[in-house]
């Protein structure tokens, strides 16, 4: 039966006690003492601990080669609150093809701790794996403006390259409004496809409480025939300061040129900016 065991508490002791042990051979300069403490903990690592019935910590977790026991163990550390161990993440991932399943079962769980979620996604993004695809397009979908979990989905979509273009333009439109910011986000990071451009045009015309942003995911775009649109909204009346820097950084960016300086004079990103020069 797997414990709970609090991994980071006891390096924490174990160091403690070394700095104590050693201080005076280090004339009571903690920052030296702190400089090696990389070596203190593969020391700690290796060492047989009486708290672990005389296993080392570093070789603990290699006892245990069912990953779904190990995603159930890392869920549970999260729901007590203990600091999950490295030993058994690394132990976990080693498993391959296992740890995947058992990682990519645990993302359609709906009782799984947020943490062990997230969790699940860095670990699976460690790997390499693309499987999750389809599920991190759909929490994208559904996303809410504050939305930790699909934050973190679009990192891993954008790791695994152009291969989430087309199954991202599929759904785009069933998005919410978040979800459609985050699939540009993503989207601009592989040009090439015109849905892409469009997309980023009609955000910019519909979205106009959000003019910064997606100008400067269209300067990301790096497609020069954004520059009219991006013209069009600087000189529209009643602009905040912050957009409109946006939007002339993506216009010379892209190649144009800003035709006109505006006075900005009362805005109050403007002013503060001025009072820090």
């Amino acid at each position: 039966m797997m414990r709970c065991i609090n991994f980071d508490g006891q390096f924490e002791r174990y160091a403690t006690e070394w700095m104590r042990q050693n201080a005076a051979q280090f004339h009571n300069n903690v920052d030296a003492m702190e400089a090696k403490m990389p070596d203190v903990y593969l020391q700690w690592l290796n060492e047989p601990a009486d708290w672990l019935d005389g296993a080392t910590p570093g070789a603990y977790f290699l006892r245990f080669d069912d990953a779904a026991a190990l995603t159930e163990m890392m869920c549970e550390y999260h729901r007590r609150g203990v600091p999950v161990p490295n030993q058994l993440l690394e132990r976990l991932t080693s498993l391959g093809a296992e740890a995947e399943e058992a990682l990519l079962a645990l993302l359609a769980r709906e009782d799984a701790p947020q943490e062990s979620v997230l969790t699940a996604v860095s670990l699976l993004g460690e790997m390499e794996s693309s499987a999750p695809m389809a599920r991190y397009v759909d929490w994208i979908v559904r996303r809410a403006e504050h939305d930790d979990r699909a934050e973190m989905a679009a990192e891993a979509l954008t790791a695994m390259g152009a291969a989430v273009v087309a199954p991202v333009l599929a759904h785009v439109e069933e998005a919410t409004p978040s979800g459609k910011e985050t699939f540009l986000d993503i989207l601009c990071n592989f040009p090439g496809d015109e849905r892409i451009l469009a997309l980023g045009l009609a955000l910019l015309r519909e979205r106009p409480e959000k003019t910064a942003l997606f100008a400067s995911l269209l300067g990301k775009l790096g497609d020069p025939r954004a520059i009219p649109a991006l013209q069009q909204a600087l000189d529209a009346p009643g602009i905040h300061y912050l957009d409109y820097l946006e939007l002339r950084n993506a216009v010379e960016a892209l190649g144009g040129d800003v035709r006109c300086e505006r006075d900005f004079s009362g805005d109050p990103y403007y002013e503060s900016l001025r009072r820090m020069e």
